[in-house]
């Protein structure tokens, strides 16, 4: 069974903004400030949202490193 946790990290590795003005750019590689913008306005219900979620935390907390490992080159 694949563990969920390193499973949303690679996909915050891996995968793209779907819409906004940084559509097309890594989810990693969003700017901290518009995560926080994201945050007070509340993240999107949907897998997006909570995958925005994590990213706000991680980003928070200075954690970009444990995605790291997972990015694709």
């Amino acid at each position: 069974m694949e563990n969920d946790g390193q499973n949303e990290l690679e996909m915050l590795a891996n995968s793209y903004m779907p819409f906004g003005k940084y559509k097309g750019t890594l989810l990693i590689d969003l700017p901290e400030p518009y995560l926080v913008w994201f945050h007070a306005q509340g993240f999107p219900s949907s897998q997006i949202g909570k995958l925005l979620g994590l990213l706000y935390e991680i980003k928070l907390n200075g954690l970009e490193d444990l995605v790291t490992p997972f990015k694709n080159n």
